[in-house]
Parts: C-alpha cells; sequence; structure tokens
C-alpha cells in the first residue's frame, strides 16, 4: 500500500502527504525509483505521525516557522542521548531564531516518553524537555526522508532497517534549506545547525554569501551578481580582495 502511495506522489508536484501506520510494515516490493527526491530547494514532504506531544501534519506543524528535523536510530542509546539533550538545553537560541526542533526515532511514542525522562536527568537536570519526538515505528518518515543507509536501504524488503542521523533545516516556505547527515555512531554539532540557520535567515535577509567558518557578527561576502556600483548602494563601503570576491559588513 504505502509503496504505490510513494508511487502517486513521485508523479505529483505538490509534496507527498500520509498517515503513519499503527504498527510495523515491511515492503514485499519496495521500488527505489518511486520515492520522491529530497533535494535542496525541494518542498518538504508532508506527513501525519504520532509524537510525544500529540498527532502531528508536518506542514502544519511547521506553520510559518523556520524547522529543524533530526532522526536517531533508536530509544535509549548512548549518543542519541546526549544528542536530544543538548538540542533541548539550546531550545531558547532555536526559539529567538523562530526555529521549532522535532525529533525521530524508529520506536513507539510510549517508549519516546520513557527516554524523555533518562535525557531529563542526564541533561536537563530535570527541566521540561521542549520539542516533540515523533514516533515511526514502522519507519515511513524515515524511508520517506531517505533516513537510511547503504545496509539499512538493502534491507527494506526483510532484516534491521536503523535510521541515521539525518538533519533537515526547513524554512516557513516549507522549502528544504539544508541537508546533513551522519554515521549512526557520531553525533551532531549543535553549534553547526546554529550556525547554518544564521547565515541561510541572514542570507535571505540581506541577499549576501557567507564564507568559510563564518559566525554571527563577521564579515560577508557580496555576491558576483551584484556590481560594485550596486554593491557601494546596498552595502557601503566594501572590500575587494579578487574582482569575484568581496567582503562587506552586514
Amino acid at each position: 500500500m504505502f509503496a504505490k502511495q510513494l508511487l502517486r506522489t513521485a508523479t505529483r508536484l505538490s509534496a507527498p502527504s500520509f498517515k503513519i501506520s499503527s504498527a510495523p510494515v515491511r515492503f514485499l516490493t519496495f521500488d527505489a525509483a518511486s520515492q520522491p527526491r529530497i533535494r535542496i530547494g525541494s518542498t518538504v514532504p508532508n506527513f501525519k505521525a504520532p509524537t510525544t506531544k500529540g498527532d502531528i501534519e508536518f506542514h502544519e506543524y511547521i506553520g510559518d516557522s523556520w524547522t529543524v528535523l533530526f532522526s536517531h536510530p533508536a530509544d535509549f542509546t548512548p549518543v542519541c542521548t546526549t544528542e536530544l539533550g543538548a538540542f533541548a538545553k539550546l531550545k531558547p537560541e532555536f526559539d529567538a531564531r523562530n526555529v521549532k526542533l522535532i525529533g525521530l526515532s524508529a520506536e513507539g511514542v510510549e517508549k519516546h516518553h520513557d527516554w524523555i525522562e533518562d535525557i531529563k536527568e542526564v541533561a536537563l537536570e530535570g527541566k521540561d524537555f521542549g520539542y516533540p519526538i515523533i514516533g515511526d515505528v514502522s519507519r515511513e518518515v524515515s524511508y520517506l526522508f531517505d533516513m537510511v543507509d547503504e545496509e539499512g536501504f538493502k534491507n527494506l524488503n526483510g532484516g534491521l532497517v536503523q535510521t541515521i542521523r539525518s538533519v533537515f533545516i526547513i524554512d516557513p516556505l516549507k522549502k528544504v534549506r539544508l541537508i546533513l547527515t551522519y554515521p549512526s555512531s557520531i553525533g551532531r554539532n549543535t553549534s553547526e545547525v546554529l550556525r547554518v540557520i544564521d547565515a541561510l535567515q541572514l542570507s535571505d535577509k540581506k541577499g549576501i554569501a557567507t564564507p568559510i567558518n563564518w559566525e554571527l557578527g563577521q564579515d560577508v561576502i557580496i555576491p558576483p551578481t551584484v556590481s560594485n556600483e550596486d554593491a557601494k548602494k546596498k552595502f557601503g563601503e566594501f572590500k575587494e580582495v579578487k574582482p569575484y570576491l568581496r567582503y562587506t559588513k552586514v
């Protein structure tokens, strides 16, 4: 059933939408070519799923905010526990940037609730865990977003399928703006997630680009499509290193 839905959604221009089933599903025929492709600039797929804060429809959850969706292999695992705790601790920073957080783990919501108590103890000193975790027992969201490694992809029709550490940054227009993927053994860098959100939001607001290792407050790059005359009108003073490499402050 789900494979047929994927085939239909691949032929539509709009983002796919489906409801998560309550029990694990194994697909006897999974056509990889029919899987919707998620690329930077594409509309993020819509879906309905249970979470630790109630059922959601993903596009509705995003609303007019930026959103970070990030996946985890399983509950009660060491690296995942540190990650979810770190994101929860930094939630005020994401709130200040109009960014919603939502995690995903390929187990049930009730187990998520038990796991959250561990996370609060380990990373939050008992304080509130402030964002939802999707229960993806059937791996349907994981498959839709291609949050599996090569071994997991080979096992789609049988065997163990483990969700890897993927990060999707999505803007208020529901467009995918950045994708990061880590192997299951490597923890993510929350500072990098915040850094790229700052860069994306500043780029949208000011029409600039950011250089290597850029951080908020540092000089930015004037795009080559902007002439020197227009650059002076728009940014004032700037430094030209090469005709195609010009720095300015914003």
